[in-house]
């Protein structure tokens, strides 16, 4: 039995900045105890009217979500789909690396949410609205088109007789979508891959989407026949970053563009939702063209909450602390207090992600002895007194608290990505270039510039660095399986050569280069065997660093990025990469930039290190618990050990040795 004191001094903060990053809706479930269901709920409601007409007349029609950062866009976003994922389809579309493939990166995105399953559905989206076509619902209809291929795309040609683009293509795709050996294969080409001839082949299909018309006619295609299914609901997020372009137009121009083409060929049942930072819009929406601003149909604004809420949020966060106590505490949100809200926000209003970073900072304060209330603290740690001045040392080391708060955020979001991506070509050439380009910045290397190439068709593949002020680095990335766009990359990497672009050129690509007879085969034996010129074939690992880091960007820009009680900008992001040396591991950097490996660290040591800097204070066995969730290899003999060694280094102070270790505390020290 213990009291709301002992565990609150125990386990972790349960406002931990940590656990309360939303992340891309679609591919990270929410929690939903956590739910307020009356904030934003007019908004939600708004938008599920509008849903319902989608559903109702089959219409197109395009809603703009904006908010403040931390007012709660993207966790909106993942309501929305769990709510109502019985009777739409989702699709998660992220910022785009290159505009000139912003129909080709719409079209990857939509394909990429839709291989996903819905909570409680055991076939994923694409599956369940393949299988709701009107010509496949009746069961024994469907079962003898699915064991023809030509009866199956017979049937949907005349069920769909006009308006498909290659619908002998289309539907042979659809066909293999079935089949479980071919199924990654088809939606490889739905997505746009530029898979090789014998790929092509497999599938019956007879050329790859690799024209921006291509990709716009496929999504089409969904458009066209989707009239038979639910609506499928497309949700821009996390678009901030692009802002306002070099040249002063507007970096959302292009997809507003979309959205108007989308409007104008009366593509049926989708819902697009635009979600942006509100300063973002009123910055970008000056620039856009009237037209365009004329085919949103509803803009939905995300207000402030009440201090009813924000009390609410306070406790479900301490629901689960409670619920484990005895006595039970009198107020919901002990040891919090109703009056510090009305202290902190005068006028009444404020927004979830304020809510909660107050809420870290007061149970931070409880945790170590330092209470707001005019009562005594009833917590008394020992070390409290030894140290005296905890209180400014906590202020004083913020920068590495931070640090150390920074290192948690990424081994979380690094494990998030490790399994969401299974393999390289999930992204682009575009987008792979893009996020080496990002990491190159934060690690501040001298001249990074985008679009090395000169071909157009190819130039967002590569970018260039200063290495010294004599030599310039050029980097080309392509991934297309394609043996003939193969060999236009290599074209371009021939002629960056001779027009002396750079003096050392890499090449990374870990799909086949062909054989003795390609073309580009031949061409990439001329530039990058037996050259100054360096082929680097680049691991998943590689990915992992790449596309976490890219993901944190986006979070930033979308000011859904908190470390520590900082909402950090693109600077400070940067400079806790830099500060937290997490790429210097990454296999790929190290190649580029003749880095030497890291001297190992042992990762469970340093883990132990974070939580207890970013805690300052907890108990022995939560934190032997919380290592074990993250490093389930590991021993908690060997956890102890190592809590042991940060004790004799006198980092460390563990309390009550001697008794039941559910009674010991850590205290950080130094």
């Amino acid at each position: 039995m213990a009291s709301i004191e002992q565990i609150i001094q125990r386990e972790i903060n349960p406002f931990d900045t940590v656990t309360f990053r939303t992340g891309n809706f679609w591919q990270e479930q929410q929690n939903s105890n956590l739910t307020v269901e009356s904030i934003h709920r007019q908004e939600l409601d708004r938008i599920i009217q509008v849903l319902d007409r989608v559903g109702s007349d089959h219409q197109t029609r395009t809603i703009l979500l904006c908010g403040e950062r931390g007012s709660g866009k993207s966790y909106l976003l993942s309501r929305l789909k769990k709510l109502l994922n019985y009777k739409a389809f989702f699709g998660y579309i992220g910022p785009w690396a290159d505009s000139d493939r912003l129909w080709r990166h719409v079209l990857r995105y939509t394909v990429d949410s839709l291989t996903h399953s819905p909570e409680n559905e055991q076939e994923s989206q694409l599956l369940l609205w393949l299988k709701s076509l009107s010509a496949l619902r009746d069961r024994a209809t469907a079962k003898q088109l699915v064991s023809a291929r030509g009866l199956f795309i017979l049937n949907l040609r005349s069920t769909y007789p006009s308006g498909i683009y290659q619908p002998k293509d289309f539907f042979s795709s659809l066909y293999a979508l079935i089949n479980p050996q071919l199924n990654p294969l088809a939606c490889d080409w739905l997505r746009g891959e530029d898979i090789d001839e014998e790929d092509l082949k497999l599938l019956a299909v007879k050329r790859p989407i690799n024209t921006e018309d291509a990709a716009q006619n496929i999504l089409s295609n969904f458009g066209k026949i989707a009239t038979d299914t639910k609506p499928i609901v497309l949700c821009f997020d996390q678009l901030d970053k692009l802002a306002l372009s070099p040249d002063g137009l507007s970096g959302l121009q292009p997809l507003f563009t979309i959205n108007s083409t989308i409007h104008n060929e009366k593509l049926k049942n989708f819902l697009i939702i635009i979600s942006l930072v509100t300063e973002t819009w009123q910055e970008n929406k000056k620039h856009l063209i009237q037209a365009d601003l004329d085919r949103l149909d509803r803009q939905i604004l995300l207000k402030d909450i009440n201090l009813i809420q924000a009390e609410t949020i306070w406790a479900k966060r301490l629901f689960p602390l409670h619920d484990r106590a005895i006595p039970q505490p009198k107020s919901a949100i002990y040891p919090l207090n109703t009056k510090t809200l009305e202290e902190e926000f005068p006028g009444g209003k404020t927004n979830p992600r304020d809510t909660l970073k107050l809420g870290r900072k007061l149970i931070q304060e409880y945790k170590i002895g330092i209470s707001r209330e005019t009562e005594p603290n009833k917590i008394e740690i020992p070390i409290v007194r030894e140290t005296k001045s905890i209180a400014n040392k906590i202020t004083r080391e913020i920068a590495s608290d931070n640090i150390a708060a920074f290192k948690l955020i990424w081994k979380q979001e690094f494990t998030k990505t490790q399994q969401k991506v299974t393999q390289i070509k999930k992204f682009s050439s575009p987008g792979l270039i893009k996020m080496l380009q990002e990491a190159l910045n934060a690690l501040e290397i001298q001249g990074v510039t985008s679009n090395l190439l000169t071909s157009r068709s190819y130039k967002s593949y590569s970018l260039s660095y200063q290495r010294s002020p004599e030599e310039k680095v050029g980097i080309v990335w392509t991934e297309d399986a394609n043996m003939a766009t193969f060999f236009y990359v290599m074209l371009a990497c021939q002629k960056a050569i001779e027009r002396n672009l750079c003096q050392t050129l890499y090449l990374i690509r870990s799909e086949k280069l062909g054989n003795p007879k390609n073309k580009g085969y031949k061409l990439y034996q001329q530039v990058f065997v037996n050259s100054d010129h360096i082929h680097i074939i680049p691991e998943l690992k590689s990915i992992y660093y790449l596309a976490t880091y890219h993901s944190l960007v986006n979070a930033v820009c979308a000011g859904e990025l908190v470390v520590g009680d900082t909402p950090p900008n693109i600077k400070q992001l940067e400079s806790f990469i830099r500060d937290s040396q997490v790429l210097n591991d990454c296999p790929l950097i190290q190649k580029i930039l003749n880095l030497k490996a890291p001297i190992n660290r042992e990762p469970v040591k340093e883990f132990l290190l974070n939580i207890i800097k970013t805690q300052q204070v907890m108990g022995l066995t939560t934190l032997i618990q919380t290592v074990c969730s993250h490093f389930s290899q590991i021993s908690e003999t060997r956890i102890e050990q190592l809590i042991q060694e940060l004790s004799q280094e006198n980092i460390i102070k563990i309390l009550n040795e001697g008794i039941e270790k559910e009674a010991q505390l850590v205290f950080l020290i130094k």
